[in-house]
């Protein structure tokens, strides 16, 4: 059955396939009175309306209105539990974190809470943060654990993610981060060696998580720990991802480009040299505007990281501690204030680049063949997914060719 979506003002999406790098971020097809033909889970047919010569079973016309693919939100922690409240009124207050972190406040307070919460306290703390998600544009969200920290508690935050996966109207993807070593430097090397022993088999041999991403950072793991856990996600049939360049730039980057990383996340401390690498390999930079507005660290260098033809995404990187910003389209929106991207370049990054930064090739493009994924917008200028702050544009939302209803 052919449902045939018009009254389409403005049809906006990335060309070709793959990750668009460098400058061909701010190219888009545009389709004026456009139309798209849907046929079960797919995009059967993109153009003009004029051009349409087939048949439909149904025909939808939306009034007038942009539609643009679905967001891909392509770095989100939205499984936890307690919150970090007061630990965000010290810090406002001018107190460091090494303080908070002495008061048994920060990411181990959250880590703390998250383990002692059962897979169904978890799943049901989850709910509203994806809900919100997918409020704010959201059709695919990778959804990664590391607040459990042993394995037991890893397992259950990877449970809880898998319980949305064919249950929630949001396509999901799990992730297995290895986010932060014991406090005690002694535990490390047993740290580890449960992580790539233990924990890493387990989940694939449950498939639990597609990718392994850890946070290699001066105060998480150093590059050595992660070539470890690479070398052992890989060993699995595991795809890799990193957090690198937060704080500091220690290698990460080059050490997730070495062993064929997805993508590198943040990059708010970048370089000269890691942009060019970025710029030089297939890996996906995703950058993470929530952090600087939340933190206040520096933007990622995303007008530099396109000058070097790198591929950019955008992602919300939800989480209680340092991006507690839970729409996929304002982390569009904060990309074009904070990061320097224009609009074209920031929908780029927010659907199909997002997409290749999970390894997804059918979805973040309007074109026949793709996933039915797209937005319905509240203006005819499909740039009002980039302009507007503090209220969502998208008026409806399809994923995988059916309507999202309340």
């Amino acid at each position: 059955m052919v449902t045939l979506l018009t009254g389409i003002s403005q049809l906006a999406t990335a060309p070709g396939t793959g990750a668009r790098r460098g400058a061909e971020m701010g190219v888009l097809d545009i389709i004026e009175d456009a139309a798209i033909a849907i046929e079960g889970e797919r995009i059967a047919w993109v153009g003009p309306r004029r051009a349409w010569t087939g048949t439909a079973a149904e025909e939808r016309d939306l009034g007038g209105r942009a539609v643009v693919p679905g967001l891909v939100d392509p770095h989100t922690h939205v499984v936890w539990a307690g919150d970090r409240l007061a630990d965000f009124e010290a810090r406002v207050s001018g107190v460091p974190y090494e303080q908070i972190l002495a008061r048994g406040g920060g990411i181990r307070s959250t880590m703390r809470h998250t383990a002692a919460a059962s897979v169904v306290e978890l799943i049901e703390l989850a709910r509203p943060r994806l809900a919100a998600l997918v409020a704010g544009g959201a059709t695919t969200v990778e959804i990664k654990s590391g607040y459990g920290f042993t394995l037991e508690a890893e397992l259950a935050s990877l449970e809880a993610i898998n319980a949305f996966i064919g249950h929630a109207r949001v396509q999901v993807v799990p992730t297995l981060l290895i986010h932060v070593p014991p406090g005690n430097p002694a535990e490390r090397a047993d740290y580890l060696a449960m992580v790539t022993q233990e924990l890493i088999p387990e989940v694939a041999s449950r498939g639990l998580a597609t990718a392994v991403d850890i946070f290699i950072e001066r105060e998480a793991f150093s590059v050595e720990d992660a070539k470890v856990v690479f070398g052992a996600a890989l060993a699995e049939g595991l795809a890799v991802k990193a957090h690198a360049d937060q704080f500091h730039a220690i290698g990460g980057v080059e050490c997730a480009i070495a062993h064929g990383a997805l993508s590198v996340d943040h990059l708010e401390a970048s370089t000269p040299g890691q942009i060019a690498a970025l710029g030089a390999a297939p890996t996906v930079a995703t950058i993470l505007p929530g952090v600087t507005l939340h933190l206040g660290l520096p933007a990622a260098p995303a007008r530099a990281l396109i000058a070097a033809g790198a591929a950019v995404a955008v992602g919300t990187d939800c989480n209680p501690g340092s991006s507690p910003l839970f729409s996929p389209q304002l982390a569009v929106a904060l990309a074009v204030r904070l990061n320097g991207l224009t609009p074209a370049e920031a929908l780029t990054a927010g659907t199909a680049n997002a997409a290749a930064a999970l390894g997804l090739a059918d979805r973040g493009r309007l074109a026949a063949g793709q996933r039915a994924d797209l937005l319905v917008l509240d203006e005819r200028d499909w740039r009002t997914i980039t302009y507007t702050l503090g209220a969502s544009p998208v008026v409806a939302s399809w994923i995988a060719g059916r309507e999202l209803t309340a």
